[in-house]
Order: C-alpha cells, then structure tokens, then sequence
C-alpha cells in the first residue's frame, strides 16, 4: 500500500479537478500533479539511482513544488525526510546525514554546501522536472509496514530523533481525520500556511484522496491578513494552525471587524490553547475550531474534540469539556498509566499512553530510544493528564514539567490557564526553579501590558489556591518559541540558572 496511490486514483478518475493553487491562482489540476510526481520519480531513479527504501531529504519553506516532490518520492517508493525550513542549515545537515539520505532537495542547490553532508548530493527544487506527456504509470508497489516519512523531532531538549512512519500509519491517521476531525469533500480548500514538513503536509493526504484544492499562500508562510483574504476568495478553506497562530488570526479579524467568511475549518493543536483564548476566537469566528492532540509519534492522531463540543456553550460540562483534549481517536487506544504502565482509574493524574495503527515503527537507528518509548506496543508520550469517567483526556503538563514544591505536585498548565485570564496578560510560560527550603518555588516569564507582580498574585488568589501561586514573577517582551511555535520551558530554566 504506497499512500502515493491516493494521487493516482485521483489523477485516473478526476484528472481536471482543480489540485494545486499558488494563492488564489489554480498552478496544476489532478493529471498535472500526478504527472509532475511521475516525473520527478522518474528522474530520481534515472539520474540518481534512487531505488524503493532510500531517503530523500526536503529542506525549503512552502512552496508550490512541495507537494510534487513529496510525491515524487513516494512514487519511486523512497523514503521523504522533511526539514523544517526555520532550522538552521547545521541541523538541517545533521538531520540529512543522519537519515543517511541519498539526496537532499533545497531552494537553490547550495544550502548546506558550507556544512558536511556526506550522505548525497544537494540539488535545487528548480533542477527538478517539469510534468511530461507520458501515461501516468502507477507508483511503486509498497507494503503497508513499510517506511515512508521519517519526521524529526523538535529536539528542544537534545539531539533530535528521527520517528519512522510507515505508508500504514499515514493511511490511519488520514481516515482518522475524516472520521474524527472533520469531513473532507472535492470542495474543500487545505490551505498550508503551517510548516508543510510538520502537522501541516501530513494532513494533505486525506484532501488530496477527497480530491481536495492544496493551497500555497504567496507569503509562503503564515499571515493572518492574507488567510483571511484567501478564505473569502477560495471559500471552504480548512487549515492547521498552532495557538499562536490562532491568536494572529483572530486579533486581524477582530481589527477588520470580519468573522472569518470563507473559512470553513481550523483544527489547532501543538501547544495548550489556553480557555481564553479559545472563547475569545469563538467569539469573533465562530465555530470553525476543532483540537486535535498527538505526536510526531503518533502524528496527529491521539484524541480530538470536535466542532461541536468546542462550540456548544450551553451544553452540560462544556467548560470543563473545553479544557480537555477531547476524546481518543478512532485508530488508537488512549490511557492514563502509572511508572509501572499499569492504568490508571477515572480522575487519576498519570502519562498518557497511545497504542494502535497510527503509531510510529519506532525511532530510526535508535533502538535503546524505541525501547524507552514502546513499551508492548503501549507509545509512553511523556505527557501527564487524567481521563474523566466520559472518557475526556484532560492534560496538565509534560511529565518533566511538573514542579514538586514541599512535597505537592504542582502543574504549570493549571497556573498559566488562571494567569492567562487576565486582561492585561499576552502570554505567560510557568516553569519551577529549584530552591533549598521547597525543593522547587514556581516562576512565572510573563508577556503583558502594564501590570505588576503584585496584581497578578492578588488575581491568582482569587482563583486557585495560594500555595500554586508564583513565587516569582519575570516579565518579557516575548517567550522563547521553536520552530513549531511551542515555548521552550528549557531555554527559561537556562535563564533561571543563569539569574541564581
């Protein structure tokens, strides 16, 4: 099963149903992206000996040609390794070499010519071919087990791990989506403003099997203002947005004075999406929003909770809903464990763990890794979080985030949903600071206009018990955020230690 056959069908039974769009312009209709990736494989297997298991390796920003050369790779029955295009062209190369990938697909062809990447050679996407005039033959013949995209962890706490998803985990989590995300039509719009490296391009599966337009915003990234005129213009748009970016969008509607008309869906995840402000983006967009939780290792596919039960304000336990992760996904079975991987029961705090086909093979040439993570088929996430009796995942935080003061566990999460309240507050990150009488104090960096210390304990007070308070406070003009948008908890306890 080469997930690649998805854009075969298409091509075979819709060929000038509309496919590519570079912003508002139609670029390729199903025939010419299928054309294009039979071209591209063919020219991977005749110019560079490309063979069915080898690694190729993408590292340029969104663009056009994505998704063509994702094919491509696919078609020849190698292996994509996307590169987030934000990371610097020394990880970047670290990353190519250590998937040992044959080939390397930049924007210009000398990206990473002043760094070591001995694995193969560089090329410019513009090198690549352009669609031909032959049949479009099927792609290569693949099993379902076998190796298809290799993501790369974030590494925002060391060297980064390469997660082997297999054609069989990438063909689960996309009917997962269209059965517990959101409904997929010809009419649909996927508009990837998002790294496609990441969440983003693995969720072009399912729209390209629906038939679906993939949309390439001129900006080549995210920004808010040409979303919004996209929508309008293209209308049905769904797209993956992280919290930050949700933000952006939001706030340019609100100055617009618009609601978002166009858009049909935006499914958020990646980080916490703090209860103000999601209320805050129904207020001014309405019901568009649904959160999905998962992983790199899991990607995209632990639990969901859908448009209906972020929107319905007057449904019983809505608030406490909303705060959740919603519930597990239809490929997955999702449970709270204790350090023993013995479940945990309804209400009790403990790490999540995942089991099912969307879960990952395992890590890339890193056995002692898989074996830490992949207990008996059980994926541990390292994140800590309780399952209510409806079967609600609620999570408080990253299971080495949890702050331990005079002997009370205590998670950031909690504190920075009460803190996040405040009018005056934009954006705050709450981590522990160790400290000889309590073990650790809780700190919180906090991003806002004009207001003190002292104001936000009182405001915290009024909300959740003293002993959770912040026994700091330092405020920023911004937080450290990766490349994916998710504060970096470490480089704050970097400038902890750096303050002591």
């Amino acid at each position: 099963m080469n997930i690649a056959n998805w854009l075969h069908d298409q091509a075979l039974c819709h060929p000038r149903r509309p496919a590519l769009f570079q912003g508002a312009t139609p670029v390729a209709d199903y025939h010419g992206f299928a054309a294009r990736a039979v071209a591209i494989a063919t020219w991977l297997g005749e110019r560079h000996g490309i063979a069915p298991g080898d690694r190729v390796a993408v590292f340029m920003k969104n663009s056009i040609d994505y998704l063509p050369v994702l094919y491509g790779i696919w078609w020849a029955g190698a292996v994509a390794v996307p590169v987030n295009a934000k990371l610097h062209a020394a990880e970047a190369a670290w990353i190519v070499n250590n998937a040992e990938s044959r080939l390397v697909v930049t924007e210009d062809g000398r990206t990473l010519a002043d760094h070591e990447h001995k694995q193969g050679a560089e090329i410019a996407v513009a090198d690549l071919p352009a669609a031909g005039d032959n049949a479009i033959v099927p792609p290569c013949s693949r099993h379902q087990d076998d190796l298809a995209w290799l993501f790369y962890t974030s590494g925002t706490t060391g060297r980064s791990k390469g997660v082997m998803l297999t054609h069989g985990n990438l063909v689960a989590m996309s009917l997962c989506y269209a059965v517990d995300v959101d409904t997929v039509s010809s009419d649909d719009a996927a508009l990837y403003a998002a790294p496609m490296s990441h969440g983003a391009g693995l969720y072009n599966f399912i729209h390209v099997r629906c038939g679906a337009r993939h949309v390439l915003p001129g900006s080549r990234g995210f920004d808010a203002a040409e979303v919004l005129d996209l929508a309008k213009h293209l209308g049905r748009v769904s797209m993956f947005a992280a919290p930050t970016m949700v933000k952006r969008l939001v706030a340019e509607a609100r100055h617009r004075g618009e609601h978002g008309e166009g858009l049909k869906s935006i499914i958020y995840g990646g980080a916490p999406m703090y209860n103000a402000d999601i209320r805050e983006a129904l207020d001014i967009l309405g019901p568009r929003f649904i959160q999905v939780y998962g992983q790199g290792e899991s990607p995209m596919t632990i639990t969901a909770l859908e448009r209906g039960r972020i929107s319905d304000h007057d449904a019983p336990g809505w608030a406490r809903q909303l705060a959740s992760v919603g519930r597990a996904q239809s490929c997955v079975d999702v449970r709270v464990v204790d350090d023993h991987m013995h479940p945990l029961p309804a209400g009790e705090p403990g790490e999540v763990a995942v089991r099912g086909q969307a879960v990952m093979a395992g890590y890339w040439r890193n056995p002692e890794a898989t074996e830490k993570t992949l207990i008996d088929g059980w994926l541990r996430t390292g994140d800590i979080g309780f399952i209510d009796e409806e079967g609600f995942l609620t999570l408080t935080d990253r299971s080495k985030d949890v702050i331990i003061s005079g002997g009370s566990n205590i998670y950031p999460r909690e504190i920075e949903e009460v803190l996040s309240l405040h009018p005056a507050v934009r954006e705050v990150s709450v981590v522990g600071q160790r400290d000889p009488e309590w073990g650790e104090i809780v700190v919180a960096f906090v991003v806002a206009d004009d207001v003190d210390a002292e104001t936000l304990t009182r405001w915290f007070t009024d909300h959740m018990a003293s002993f959770k308070k912040p026994k700091k406070y330092y405020f920023c003009d911004e937080l450290p955020k990766n490349n994916y948008g998710k504060i970096l908890k470490t480089e704050l306890r970097n400038r902890l230690e750096a303050l002591a």
